[in-house]
């Protein structure tokens, strides 16, 4: 049984902070439209006060970017990215302002928008807006309707090439603002939930833009995805709760790159781990890489922990709610707040307690148990914690910043959805190992010859 920790002072006064900014966001009647949309320096965010703090968060991390750092450099004497109106709508965090500060260098005319109502850091938004000219429409906590005028808000710029996180924005230019599509490059899509989608698309015949799968780089996926999501994850859990994961049963819905690096890391800090999954490939590898396997109704009796990381709804249900333990720690690390069921566990409730401790709210069940749902199921490393790790996003976010010049060089793509090209993921991972002090091996001309030819062998 998992037994939340007691609150200490400083969540205290986190929680203080939350409720403020409810209070504020509560208050707020002005709509985005109120302000001058189509500036440089155009924004709605939470308090341009905390600029200051928002800028030592990102001059920080931008340290722990060297990749990105040179980027941005060659970008300054290039301007690749020249007069070009870009959109991006991703988390917005001291990462993703170095991101912004990259493609600003290239001469492009940014404008950023949350991917998640929590994941936003309100120092940072600030410090884009008030130290790096960069507008910013992100509050984090912001409601539905505050979420959607800001991903307008950047539509509303008329942008030539687009950045998602979740194929929100690209969803919103194929409705409300499809009349843009045509004048749309493309559009480079960071998540796998989000090129699911967009892959639906296109085989439904519904794509309008060209758009460039950066989540299937390798630069990505086996980096970010693995490494960055399973410490980013554990470390939002710990964060909200101060569980101790050794001992415990920790039960990993999905056994994709996400779900395989969660489900290592968690093994790492001890915890005896079960993954659950429908693909019989990825559920034999998981077996082989030394997990037990099991259905998700079997694992729901004995899991201390549950971590959702697969992409699709519903993946913890009633059913499995009726069967947890009392104390049991939910998260989801996928990028919509589908994974867990949360209607059906609320109808389920007798009570819902909101914020026993920052970030975590308690489901009395009618029999006395008690679930726990952490960060409303939202991102759990975002929502709990502050997402990953910048070296990690040092890749992620220079195949951005590559692929984007790299479009810029071709004009408008073909509709459909493009892999990221190679040598952009071969510079990316070349600059990493330099940047990491690392040297490796080339290839002779003799090498060369043979591996290209067929006439030599025993």
């Amino acid at each position: 049984m998992v037994h939340l920790p007691a609150i200490v002072s400083n969540f205290s006064t986190f929680a203080q902070e939350l409720g403020e900014l409810a209070v504020r966001n509560l208050q707020r009647k002005a709509s985005v439209a109120a302000r001058p949309t189509g500036t440089k320096a155009s924004y709605d965010v939470a308090d341009l006060g905390l600029a200051a703090r928002g800028k030592q968060r990102i001059l920080w991390v931008d340290q722990q970017m060297p990749v990105l750092a040179r980027l941005r450099e060659q970008f300054e004497k290039e301007k690749p990215l020249k007069g070009l109106v870009m959109g991006a709508c991703l988390h917005v965090t001291s990462e993703t302002a170095n991101l912004m500060r990259t493609l600003k260098a290239g001469g492009a005319d940014v404008a950023c928008c949350a991917s998640n109502p929590l994941s936003t850091q309100d120092e940072v938004a600030a410090s884009m807006v008030k130290d790096f000219g960069i507008s910013v429409y992100a509050i984090r906590g912001e409601d539905r309707d505050t979420y959607y005028r800001h991903l307008a808000a950047v539509l509303q710029r008329k942008p030539r090439m687009t950045m998602d996180d979740g194929a929100d924005l690209v969803s919103l230019l194929h409705t409300d603002f499809s009349a843009q599509a045509d004048d749309v490059l493309a559009s480079m899509e960071e998540t796998t939930t989000g090129v699911t989608r967009l892959r639906a698309m296109q085989d439904d015949g519904a794509l309008k833009i060209p758009v460039v799968a950066v989540n299937d780089a390798m630069t990505k996926h086996l980096f970010d995805n693995r490494y960055g999501t399973g410490q980013s994850t554990l470390d939002g859990i710990i964060r909200a709760t101060g569980v101790l994961l050794a001992g415990t049963v920790t039960v990993v819905a999905g056994y994709g790159w996400c779900g395989r690096g969660v489900a290592s890391r968690a093994r790492g800090l001890g915890a005896n781990v079960i993954v659950a999954e429908v693909d019989p490939i990825r559920a034999l590898e998981a077996a082989m890489d030394g997990f037990r396997v099991a259905r998700m109704s079997d694992a729901a009796k004995v899991g201390d922990v549950f971590i959702t990381v697969t992409g699709d709804k519903h993946v913890l249900a009633g059913s499995h709610f009726a069967l947890m333990k009392d104390g049991t720690l939910l998260a989801n690390s996928g990028h919509f707040d589908i994974e867990i069921d949360i209607p059906a566990l609320t109808k389920m409730a007798r009570k819902v307690e909101l914020d026993v401790t920052p970030n975590v709210d308690c489901y009395h069940m009618p029999d006395g148990r008690r679930l726990y749902l952490l960060g409303k199921g939202r991102l759990v490393n975002l929502a709990c914690a502050t997402g990953h790790p910048a070296q990690v996003m040092d890749m992620s976010f220079a195949t951005q910043a590559l692929v984007a010049r790299w479009v810029a060089n071709q004009g408008r793509l073909p509709v459909q959805v493009h892999n990221v090209p190679s040598d952009v993921e071969s510079m990316v991972a070349s600059l990493k190992l330099k940047a990491m002090g690392i040297k490796i091996d080339t290839l002779s001309p003799d090498q060369k010859h043979y591996l290209s030819s067929w006439s030599a062998g025993t």
